[in-house]
Parts: structure tokens; C-alpha cells; sequence
């Protein structure tokens, strides 16, 4: 018999009764039944019961033990009389009737409980965070995520993508959010930079003949956490195909995500959640600002924004008209079914825009198709009718309006959007979304800086190539870039690459580069694309979002094993630390206080 165990805790069966079996885990839970102890052994795979009577040796050691303590138990698989079978346990036909037990491992009293999911402080979570992954839901999330990285790299290979790695020490990038840095100890002043993307070295891959490129990537910024994103790290599916057309690179990976949610739409048990069919809707980047007020709409909720600016132009609603005339917009934001909501419920959606520091929301509601509310009834009839044959209200339904310069109202219209779905109930259920977002523009304003910039990405391919450059309005100029967008959530962002060294310093220019500083600071690029590059693009779904999706979790630190907190610490390790002057003189660093 092995030293540890014949099988694991979600190994016996009804089957199985009669023999003898060993198991090795940790002590999940005991009960005492007055002579009779019961102990609840788990490891990674399972639970199985374990038993053992009063008077034995096997009952005198388990009693003594702390719960998480780890245990050998070797003993008879009994059949449970059919009254005591656990129908939630895939091992609820039997029990192991303990003969030995040893134990390999005793426990501390526990600063925080693995059985149960009882809501436990950040701090505490991360601390012991090896305890935490003990617990179902947690530990489950991290299987989840193992198995949905397998199942992208089949899926990936199965599409004729080669798998390759990229460094990890590389040049710090004048582009995107700041690097982590690492001193060089044998070049004194000098530092790499932990890759915020392998977005150079995949294109440099396809420079060099490589035609479809993947990898699990690990990448590293110094951002502050939210919700759906680590500080510090995280992983992605990056990707990159050569001699591509956008629909090309739509065409490879829609499939790959589309099957991965398939495969999990059902995990944990539940009803299996239903998943976007055939080919991804795609909504231009100004529709979708207009529409749902973001680039990352949640499309679940079928309320769709509607710019009324013209309806309230020269209004009897003064507020509104005054506004319009000095140059600002309105939105509208329908609420299907809300005209029979108490007025509270305006109020309450109004004094929630004043929350988060809005000046408000005006509305208007119709009961049995009659509008009332403060703008109906300085709108005027004819212009209010107008206004709701437009927006195709109903004879129950509401509205609410949002008037601001265009990016505000489009922001606060967006907002409200969300609220009022959740409100009203109108968010589906059990179901994955996806769209594309396309056509964002390649510059925009920079107030703060006054001068023109890159709005997304300075490495994508600007429609109408170089011609658009010299002849158009640059923030008229689109770009071959778009977002993959997921019940809300941004799950990554791809373009065509510009792989022409005549449009890349054509186009920096215009944001403020000279070609000098495009030669120094993008060598690498610049010079290989000039020994004969591919048309190429791609892009670099996050894998932890998918996981935080197909997880249904709310936050991001569920889905990874060792999270920092929200201030990119790691309590578990304490890092980052202090080093030794020792160190610090290798690196040829001082630290300054």
C-alpha cells in the first residue's frame, strides 16, 4: 500500500465498500455524536467522511487535532445506511471507518476559517493567503484558471498558432503606463524595464518570418489596482498574425473565446450561461460613445442612449435650451417601464447623479402615455410628443436626460445607463456578450499638454495610410484598432500594425516626435522595418479577466493565486522590502530619503 494514499478524497464510491483504503488530507471539519467522531477529510480533489469510535487510538488522535491539521487515515470503506447518504458529496455513499491515523501535520489555531465562506478582511485574506486558497470557492477559481489557460493554448495551437516566449528583461518604452525598473549591476546607471506587453517583440517576430505567433504572457506595469485589474502583473493571450486583415485577426481568435466560455459557461454547477453566437457584433468607437456612452458596453442591457440636442434647441425647457445654445449637448437614456415608478424613483436616480458629483439628471415619465415631470411641462406638448415619437417610448415608460459638453454628458448618460438597468431589472442573466469595438481615432487633444497625441495605440495603422497623414485633420484620422469587449469589461486591445517606416515617423510627428527621437527610443522597431517587414497585426485578451468573468466574481484578486493589495503590497511576503547596502552598492544605487 502507497505511504500516503490509495486514492483521493473524491475518489470511493458505493462501489468501493468493503476494501481498504488510505487517504491523506487535512482535517476540513469535526463533529462529535456522543461517542462517534466524524471528520471531514479534504484535499485538493474532494471530501470523503471519515470515522472513528470512541475508545479506539484512531478517535484519540483525531480528537486531539486542530482543524487544517494533515492526516493519514488507513481503514475499511463503509457503505452509509441510505438515510445518511450525502447526496452533495460525490463520496456521500461511504465513509472510511478510520483503523490509523498518522498525523504528518499539526495546525495552529487558525487565524482565519477555511470551512464555510465567510467574508474575511483584505488584509487578513492576503496575509494568509495560502489558507485562503484552501477554501472551495477560492481554490476552485484558481483550477478554473488553469484550466481555461489549457484550453486557450489548444485552442490557439489548433488555429495554427506557434507558441514562443519573449524576454522579460527588456528597454524601458516612452509609451503607456510606467515600468517597473531593473538596475543593471554590470552596466552602472543603466536599467532595464519588466515588459508592460510583448507588443515589440511580437511584431519583431513576424519581421522575422514567424507567421502566427502566441504566449501566455506574463506582463508588468506600475498602476494603481481597481476591480478588474492586479497591480504590479498580469497575464494575457497575446498574439500576432502576419499578411492579416483586421477581419483576419477576428476570424482566428473569435472562436478561441467564444469556445473557451462554451467549454466553462457552466462552471460551478450552475446553468450553463449562454454565449455569443457567430460573429461578434462590431460597433464603431462613435457610435458606441453615443449609444452606451463608453468604449466597453455591457451589451445585456438594451438601453441604447439617444442624442436629443436639436429636440431642446430654442426649448420652452429653459435650462436645457440655454445650455444647448452655448455649445453643450443632451443626452436621453430611456427607462422602459419606470412611468409607473413612484417619483421617488426619479428622485432617487437624480440625487444618485448628485452622488457622484454630477449636477443631476432631468427625467420625464408618462403614465398611460401622458408626460409629466418639470421638462414636459415647459418642453411643451407638441415639442414633448415630438421628443417621445422619437425616442419610441411606451405609454409607461421614462427618460432620463444628461446635459454636459459632449465627453461629459456621454460619461454621465453612460453611467446612468448601468444604474438604470440594474435598477429596472433589465440586465440579461446567465449570459456572455462579446463585441468589437473598431475605428477609434488615431490622435487625439491633449488638454493639459495642448498639443495633439496618440489616443490608443502609436503602433497601429492609420486608415488611409500615409495619404490621411498629409492630407487629413488628424483627429479626423481613424486607426485599424479595436477593443474585444465582454458583458462590459474590456478584455483587450489589438490593431493592424503600421509596419512602414515612412508612415510610423509620419505619424509620430504629428504627435510631437522628431525623427531622431523615433530612431532612439523605437530602434529596435524602426530598423527592422526597414529590412522588409509584413503587413501584421493582432492583439492580447487579459486571462485574468476571462477567469474574473467565467468565475462571476466582482474582483480580480479571486482569480489569482498571490495578489498584492490595492497598494501593490504583498503581505504574504512583505514585499517590496528593504535590501542591504551590500545590494544597494552592487547596483551602484544610493536610495534617497
Amino acid at each position: 500500500m502507497h505511504a500516503y494514499r490509495t486514492h483521493s478524497c473524491a475518489d470511493l464510491r458505493g462501489s468501493d465498500a468493503g476494501s481498504t483504503a488510505r487517504l491523506s488530507g487535512w482535517v476540513h471539519r469535526k463533529r462529535d455524536h456522543g461517542g462517534v467522531l466524524f471528520v471531514d477529510l479534504r484535499d485538493h480533489y474532494g471530501l470523503t467522511q471519515v470515522v472513528a469510535n470512541t475508545g479506539t487510538a484512531a478517535f484519540d488522535v483525531l480528537d486531539r487535532l486542530r482543524v487544517e491539521s494533515v492526516v493519514t487515515v488507513t481503514g475499511e470503506v463503509v457503505a452509509r445506511a441510505a438515510d445518511a447518504v450525502n447526496p452533495k458529496m460525490a463520496t456521500g455513499e461511504v465513509e472510511l471507518r478510520a483503523a490509523e491515523v498518522t498525523v504528518q501535520s499539526r495546525a495552529d489555531e487558525l487565524p482565519l476559517p477555511v470551512a464555510g465562506e465567510a467574508d474575511y478582511p483584505e488584509d487578513i485574506r492576503l496575509k494568509y493567503r495560502f489558507l485562503d486558497l484552501r477554501r472551495d470557492r477560492l481554490h476552485r477559481n484558481i483550477v478554473l484558471r488553469s484550466n481555461v489557460i489549457a484550453s486557450l493554448r489548444r485552442r490557439m495551437i489548433a488555429q495554427g498558432f506557434t507558441e514562443f516566449q519573449t524576454p522579460i528583461l527588456t528597454a524601458s518604452s516612452p509609451e503607456g503606463a510606467r515600468d517597473f525598473l531593473v538596475p543593471s549591476r554590470v552596466h552602472p546607471g543603466r536599467f532595464y524595464a519588466l515588459p508592460q506587453a510583448p507588443q515589440m517583440f511580437k511584431q519583431l517576430l513576424m519581421v522575422a518570418g514567424f507567421d502566427r505567433y502566441f504566449q501566455i504572457a506574463p506582463c508588468f506595469r506600475d498602476e494603481d489596482a481597481r476591480a478588474d485589474r492586479s497591480p504590479g502583473e498580469f497575464y494575457q493571450l497575446d498574439f500576432e498574425m502576419s499578411f492579416v486583415t483586421q477581419d483576419d485577426v477576428f476570424a482566428a481568435i473569435e472562436p478561441v473565446l467564444a469556445g473557451v466560455f462554451e467549454e466553462f459557461a457552466g462552471f460551478g454547477g450552475r446553468k450553463p450561461w449562454t454565449v455569443t453566437k457567430g460573429a461578434f457584433p462590431r460597433i464603431p468607437y462613435a457610435e458606441s460613445m453615443l449609444k452606451y456612452g463608453n468604449d466597453k458596453p455591457d451589451l445585456r442591457n438594451p438601453i441604447e442612449i439617444v442624442d436629443v440636442t436639436e429636440h431642446f434647441r430654442g426649448s420652452g425647457f429653459g435650462r436645457f435650451a440655454s445650455m444647448v445654445e452655448a455649445g453643450s449637448v443632451v443626452r436621453a437614456i430611456p427607462a422602459p417601464g419606470a412611468g409607473t415608478r413612484p417619483r421617488s424613483f426619479f428622485d432617487g436616480m437624480n440625487s444618485w447623479a448628485q452622488g457622484e458629483g454630477w449636477a443631476g439628471l432631468g427625467y420625464m415619465n408618462l403614465k398611460d402615455g401622458v408626460a409629466g415631470g418639470p421638462i414636459a411641462k415647459n418642453h411643451g406638448e407638441e415639442a414633448t410628443a415630438k421628443l417621445v415619437a422619437a425616442l419610441g417610448l411606451g405609454p409607461d415608460d421614462g427618460v432620463f436626460f444628461a446635459a454636459d459638453t459632449a465627453a461629459k454628458a456621454a460619461k454621465l448618460a453612460g453611467l446612468a445607463r448601468t444604474k438604470i438597468g440594474e435598477e429596472l431589472g433589465l440586465i440579461e442573466q446567465g449570459a456572455f456578450r462579446f463585441c468589437w469595438i473598431v475605428d477609434f481615432p488615431m490622435f487625439e487633444y491633449d488638454e493639459e499638454a495642448k498639443k495633439i497625441d496618440f489616443s490608443h495605440n502609436p503602433f497601429s495603422m492609420p486608415q488611409g495610410e500615409l495619404e490621411a497623414l498629409e492630407t487629413k485633420d488628424p483627429l479626423d484620422i481613424l486607426a485599424y484598432q479595436y477593443d474585444i469587449v465582454c458583458n462590459g469589461v474590456e478584455l483587450s486591445s489589438g490593431a493592424i500594425r503600421n509596419h512602414r517606416p515612412e508612415i510610423m515617423y509620419k505619424a509620430f510627428e504629428i504627435a510631437g516626435y522628431s525623427r531622431e527621437a523615433v530612431d532612439r527610443d523605437f530602434a529596435g522597431m524602426i530598423n527592422a522595418f526597414k529590412f522588409g517587414a509584413p503587413p501584421h497585426g493582432g492583439s492580447a485578451p487579459g486571462v485574468d479577466r476571462i477567469v474574473m468573468l467565467l468565475a462571476d466574481e466582482p474582483n480580480i484578486r479571486e482569480v489569482v493565486t498571490f495578489p498584492m493589495t490595492q497598494k501593490a503590497e504583498d503581505l504574504m511576503m512583505n514585499a517590496p522590502s528593504v535590501v542591504t547596502p551590500k545590494q544597494l552598492r552592487e547596483l551602484h544605487i544610493r536610495v534617497v530619503e
